[in-house]
């Protein structure tokens, strides 16, 4: 199937002050943050891209824009399964201040037993980010054919629960996942099970993607024994 690339939004004004965005509208791209799209786009710019997909959020629009600008032929659509978790009556509050929250302490121990009041659980979060990058995965594949390459633009939560399930991890473990700001990782799928192509990266030639690695995949979804030699 085909492989996406996961691009977490560029630096906002939230991050910088502390605050907990989640879905709140406004939240958007500071200089650096600007700075940090046009970077990962100049990454992406030689990789071939059959779809770029955002979420409906003006920060990680901002950085999908900055994405196809690299890519002017390359449809671009929003995916509201990709949005921020909904962190409910936490959104717009201070990380220092949530900090002191007894739920706190779920979130960072055992996420699967987190619900944000009057918002969503992460385990409700997790199986919406990835069922909608599953089901997008599947119609480029059919679209384009299993090595097509594809982007999705969103936040950091949601990258880290689909690396999370891309890896097999329990969701209580997914806090061990980086995931910082304009960074890229790279998940393909295959019927047999994902794999982990890159995580949270920050610079480094991505040409690679283009070249469809037959060689080292005689069998869709196996592994290559001792770690093949890597893409041509």
């Amino acid at each position: 199937m085909a492989t996406v690339i996961l691009v977490r939004h560029g630096r906002s004004s939230a991050n910088t002050g502390g605050v907990l965005a989640g879905r709140s509208a406004g939240v958007k791209l500071d200089e650096t943050g600007h700075q940090q799209a046009k970077d990962a786009a100049a990454r992406l710019a030689p990789v071939r891209l059959a779809r770029i997909v955002t979420s409906p959020l003006e920060r990680c629009r901002q950085t999908a824009r900055a994405i196809a600008g690299e890519h002017p032929d390359v449809p671009v659509s929003t995916e509201r399964g990709v949005i921020e978790c909904d962190y409910g009556d936490w959104t717009g509050r201070t990380i220092r201040d949530l900090a002191k929250e007894a739920l706190w302490k779920t979130v960072q121990s055992q996420p699967s037993a987190a619900a944000f009041p009057g918002g969503e659980s992460l385990p409700a979060m997790m199986a919406r980010a990835t069922a909608a990058v599953r089901r997008v995965d599947a119609e480029v594949s059919a679209e384009h054919g299993e090595d097509a390459t594809w982007v999705v633009v969103s936040h950091g939560d949601i990258i880290k629960s689909l690396l999370a399930d891309a890896l097999g991890m329990h969701l209580d473990l997914f806090q061990r996942i980086q995931v910082d700001p304009a960074s890229i990782s790279i998940i393909r799928y295959t019927p047999t099970r994902p794999f982990v192509l890159g995580q949270n990266t920050h610079a480094g030639d991505l040409s690679w993607l283009n070249a469809p690695d037959r060689k080292q995949r005689p069998h869709p979804g196996d592994a290559v024994v001792g770690g093949g030699a890597g893409p041509q």
